[in-house]
């Protein structure tokens, strides 16, 4: 453990209090809303972590539980998010955004995604780079225990393989994974896993023009986790993002940011204007990946294209300028 200056503490105590500053979280209202920095907060992490408990919240935010009790009754009132009574525990509430809740998380996260690019705009070469690096390393030194210090531990690359292109058997492993992850959204039965597995065995033979690609984390053999990019079927300069799917096993590793960040890349890399893609409603975990990169919702409709009516949703992402 080195012993810093006590020049080095200075610098960077002066630096951590004007970057509070110019955050704005000495204001009344934070990042462009009119709600305190621990509302912001909350509803960044309800929008991340749709389900998160109020004990999980407390313990993210490091309030007191009658503190966070306090701010979930007035996000509640404001009409940001709700509780829903666990099936499992009773005496627990699952938090989740609203639809007025999850127009507050896009501008919160707009507000500071446009904050970072400015600033790193007028940050010169590959320092940018250093320095994202240099604050994830004291954040999390930071947070160590007050009562000694342990090696940080260096990120795991995920344990599973990422490959390009067709996949023997992914066409049925994907239409399954639909069916079995969507099938209390659209209704149990062979029409909603015959949709998909139609739609993706006319694609599948065109899967390696230039424009198109598919993503897939495949383990031992089977594919458990997919994202396909079609540059053809909606023309002009738009693509379409289609079968985003992950298996149980693989929530919350980071796999599906990766998967959809390299179809962005590739969207961005053959010049396609805008990016379209089609959803079910309540499925806030996607939502809330897709609205952190950029897209937007265009549309909402009652569709019965998969046996059962249900809410569709249509969203759109433009290509950077």
């Amino acid at each position: 453990m080195t012993t810093p200056s006590s020049a080095l503490v200075n610098e960077i105590r002066a630096a951590s209090r004007q970057m509070v500053r110019e955050f704005g979280f000495l204001d009344k209202a934070v990042a462009g809303t009119d709600l305190s920095g621990s509302g912001v907060h909350a509803i960044m992490e309800i929008g991340l972590h749709p389900g998160m408990t109020a004990k999980d919240l407390s313990a993210k935010l490091k309030l007191e539980k009658s503190t966070v009790s306090r701010l979930l009754k007035s996000l509640e009132t404001r009409g940001d998010i709700v509780q829903t009574r666990s099936e499992t525990d009773g005496r627990s509430f699952g938090l989740s955004l609203t639809e007025a809740g999850r127009e507050t998380f896009a501008k919160i996260d707009r507000f500071g995604d446009d904050q970072a690019r400015g600033a790193l705009s007028r940050i010169e070469g590959d320092r940018a780079e250093t320095i994202a690096n240099s604050m994830t390393a004291y954040a999390e030194a930071l947070a160590e225990p007050a009562g000694g210090y342990t090696a940080p531990v260096p990120p795991q690359a995920p344990a599973f393989e990422i490959v390009e292109g067709y996949q023997t058997g992914m066409i049925g492993d994907i239409a399954a994974m639909h069916g079995r992850t969507h099938g209390h959204i659209v209704g149990m039965g062979p029409t909603f896993e015959s949709v998909v597995g139609k739609a993706m065995a006319e694609f599948m033979p065109r899967v390696g023009n230039q424009v198109n690609n598919s993503w897939s984390v495949v383990d031992s053999g089977e594919v458990i986790g997919s994202l396909t990019i079609d540059g053809e079927d909606l023309g002009g300069k738009i693509a379409h993002l289609r079968w985003f799917i992950l298996s149980e096993s693989l929530r919350g590793k980071g796999l599906g940011k990766i998967l959809l960040g390299k179809a962005l890349d590739h969207c961005d890399r053959h010049g396609f204007d805008e990016i379209h893609l089609w959803t079910l409603k309540g499925l806030d975990a996607a939502r809330a990946l897709y609205e952190k990169n950029g897209f937007v919702l265009a549309d909402e409709y009652v569709g019965d294209q998969w046996g059962k009516a249900v809410t569709e949703q249509m969203f759109i992402r433009k290509r950077p300028v």
